[in-house]
């Protein structure tokens, strides 16, 4: 059996990086004991997180996938329609009060929903799109793109959200991809985000 692409393995991690950050977003803001300081920035890293993401897909992927695949268009810009109720979500969130811990909570709940919902509808598009039209190398030339762009807010999130939805195949993936003076601060960054993850789960 053929190993799949890294565009499938890196989107697939991220998507996934996405489900579980929006879920713990929901269930920290509903317990009392999640602390400020990190709610405040699961919130921030998500808000940044998931413009960059569908910006990124917006205005670099969905060009590139359409070029080489002009059919994938009308199904591309329907995906595009659900970024811009996902973007007012992301705003309401935003500008909510992480002191106000029910509308915290329902703001939380509106993006988690679209989220989810959202890449469920995408999936079955954009997968084997990748597969079929971007290769490792013109993937691995896009990643690098986005990561240079890539907001660095509470960016350490990243990597413990990788850590736990993380297949092995997909964790080595994007490692491979890291320049080498970011892989040696991944021990680092996944100690300060275990920290973070903790303090909201407890």
């Amino acid at each position: 059996m053929n190993a799949q692409p890294a565009a499938v393995l890196e989107t697939r991690l991220l998507h996934n990086m996405h489900r579980a950050a929006t879920s713990l977003l929901v269930d920290a803001a509903g317990r009392a004991t999640a602390p400020t300081p990190s709610l405040t920035e699961l919130r921030d890293f998500l808000v940044a997180a998931l413009r960059h993401h569908h910006e990124s897909e917006d205005d670099i992927l969905w060009p590139r996938l359409i070029v080489a695949d002009p059919a994938a268009g009308d199904r591309l810009a329907a995906l595009s329609t659900e970024h811009d109720a996902l973007d007012a979500a992301l705003d309401a969130l935003e500008a909510t009060e992480i002191s106000d811990r029910p509308a915290l909570a329902d703001a939380a709940k509106a993006v988690r929903d679209l989220v989810h919902k959202h890449l469920e509808a995408e999936e079955p598009v954009l997968f084997p799109a990748l597969e079929a039209t971007m290769s490792d190398d013109e993937w691995a030339e896009f990643s690098r793109t986005v990561i240079a762009s890539a907001p660095p807010v509470a960016a350490h999130l990243n990597i413990g959200f990788f850590a736990e939805v993380g297949t092995a195949e997909e964790l080595a993936t994007v490692a491979k991809g890291m320049p080498p003076q970011v892989q040696q601060l991944v021990p680092a960054l996944r100690e300060q985000a275990e920290a973070t993850l903790r303090s909201l789960r407890a």
